[in-house]
């Protein structure tokens, strides 16, 4: 760890049970850089310091977030500049050429965090996380600060868990901040987590799904495309595995019959149900009930 003044910049080995949560902390640090300071300071390990005429490329992902001054931003796939105000967070990804600095008037204080793991892959796969580097604005700027205080404390102490714990609830802060400034709500994307809302909402229903996209305002064929994207599941599959779920929960929860279940989760049939659930969950709904009760 470098240190001065209150700033500081830390690096932390991998560790063999972050692979297990799915997204470890692997450096953070906060520094402040008044009106004119060379940038970035020295002390950074040399595949994260670099020159504004070559800029870098990282292996993780990074979020530094501006409290205060102002700067730019440039990336390959962004463009040549971009303006960097207070509250801003510079959104960096793994593999992608970027550079960043404090504008020489103001300089800046910037609090930052590096990430990696199978979570931000998995977030930025499904749309929820930009693709490219960025910087995201109007996002909230207490619970920011704090997310990321909390993990600059744990880095003498904490162990992957609850470093992951941190994690994780950084990238959600990113997430919903993003949705309600709509900043990644392209109309595919806003269609499928609304559709996602409304099917468990009308299990006991037989939807209509091109009608479903209509009334989204999208057309069904980028609507089913980009929903397999972001769930994995082409929407009928997905209406089916709520079904089975609903189902196998009120079959473990309620007295009810084979058939009201049927009726309630949107079923034809007891039989249809019965061949479906065995299909999922390889064992017939009165077997498995049975079992569940057995105890």
């Amino acid at each position: 760890m470098i240190k001065e003044a209150g700033d500081f910049a830390c690096y932390l080995p991998a560790s063999n049970e972050a692979g297990l949560w799915g997204v470890s902390l692997r450096a953070g640090g906060r520094i402040t850089h008044a009106p004119g300071d060379a940038y970035p300071p020295k002390g950074h390990p040399a595949d994260h310091a670099f020159e504004w005429e070559h800029g870098r490329v990282l292996g993780a992902w990074q979020v530094v977030w501006i409290e205060r001054g102002a700067g730019e931003f440039a990336s390959r796939r962004g463009g040549a500049g971009e303006r960097v105000t207070q509250g801003d967070v510079i959104f960096i990804t793994p593999g992608q050429w970027h550079r960043y600095r404090p504008a020489a008037k103001t300089g800046w204080r910037e609090h930052w965090i590096e990430l990696e793991g199978a979570v931000p892959a998995r977030l930025t796969e499904a749309g929820l996380l930009p693709a490219n580097c960025a910087v995201l604005s109007g996002l909230e700027p207490g619970a920011l600060g704090a997310s990321i205080a909390g993990l600059h404390e744990g880095f003498d102490s904490a162990g992957a868990a609850e470093s992951a714990a941190g994690g994780l609830g950084l990238l959600g802060l990113l997430v919903e901040g993003m949705r309600r400034h709509g900043q990644d709500e392209a109309p595919l994307v806003r269609a499928v987590r609304r559709a996602e809302r409304i099917l468990a909402e009308r299990l006991g229903e037989t939807p209509d799904l091109p009608a479903l996209a209509r009334e989204l305002g999208v057309g069904y064929a980028g609507f089913r495309r980009e929903f397999k994207r972001r769930t994995g599941l082409a929407p009928g599959q997905y209406l089916m595995r709520l079904r089975l779920e609903r189902a196998q929960r009120l079959l473990g929860a309620t007295p009810a019959t084979l058939e009201a279940v049927s009726e309630a989760v949107g079923f034809s049939s007891a039989f249809h149900l019965s061949a479906a659930f065995k299909a999922r969950f390889g064992v017939a709904p009165k077997v498995w009930r049975k079992g569940q009760n057995a105890g």
